[in-house]
């Protein structure tokens, strides 16, 4: 007889991880969860209220061991970097994470502390405080937008080869280049780097414009 394993939230919740990387978020249900488990649907309402709170249950398992170091104003957008980077690779690990990621919002109490801590490091580099309360936000947007795109077509061209890719990159890069110049001559000007970079060299130079204006602002009132 096998053995029956107590029903838990971590449980649920890592049911609910392999039901979202293989259904992806619109295939991602509490009926599909309970079949992930053998369970009636019922038995989780005893650990979990609904979807909602499933949900947000997922979006706080994406912070489980994440410590953010002490503020370092010497290093401060190193260290903004390296969050950054670390969300990004987190929000890859499962499919359409990046989705649920942008439908929460991290001021529950279990994930205060760590707004705290990224609220001190980008306010130790001498941000002002008008600045400092918008860059988390901002820090976000772009992480977690960013990585959905990423999402998104990686999903729509899943079964092609870098051969084909290459194509298809190509044809965008001479779409653009032969363009008429007197109308886009911006278009044309940049049409050999359309397509041409790979997706962490994007998301670098994205991290790098962003910071980069936040640091403008330090020393203002």
């Amino acid at each position: 007889m096998p053995v029956r394993h107590p029903l838990t939230r971590d449980r649920i919740v890592d049911a609910a991880f392999t039901v979202l990387d293989r259904e992806g978020y619109d295939g991602l249900s509490m009926r599909q969860v309970a079949a992930e488990l053998d369970v009636a649907v019922s038995a989780l309402y005893a650990h979990v209220s609904g979807k909602d709170e499933l949900l947000e249950l997922m979006y706080h398992r994406l912070f489980e061991g994440v410590e953010l170091p002490a503020p370092d104003p010497a290093r401060w957008q190193e260290q903004v970097k390296d969050y950054m980077r670390a969300g990004r690779a987190r929000l890859r690990e499962h499919r359409d994470m990046a989705r649920i990621s942008m439908s929460q919002v991290p001021f529950t109490a279990e994930l205060l502390p760590h707004v705290e801590q990224l609220l001190a490091i980008i306010r130790s580099a001498g941000l002002p405080d008008r600045v400092a309360a918008l860059a988390g936000d901002l820090l976000s947007v772009f992480m977690e937008g960013f990585t959905l795109e990423e999402s998104i077509w990686q999903e729509r061209y899943r079964d092609m080869d870098e051969e084909s890719w290459n194509a298809m990159r190509s044809e965008i890069q001479e779409y653009f280049a032969s363009l008429p110049p007197d109308r886009f001559p911006n278009l044309v000007a940049v049409a050999g780097l359309m397509a041409d970079e790979s997706n962490d060299y994007r998301f670098e130079l994205g991290m790098e414009i962003i910071i980069r204006g936040l640091a403008s602002y330090v020393g203002e009132k």
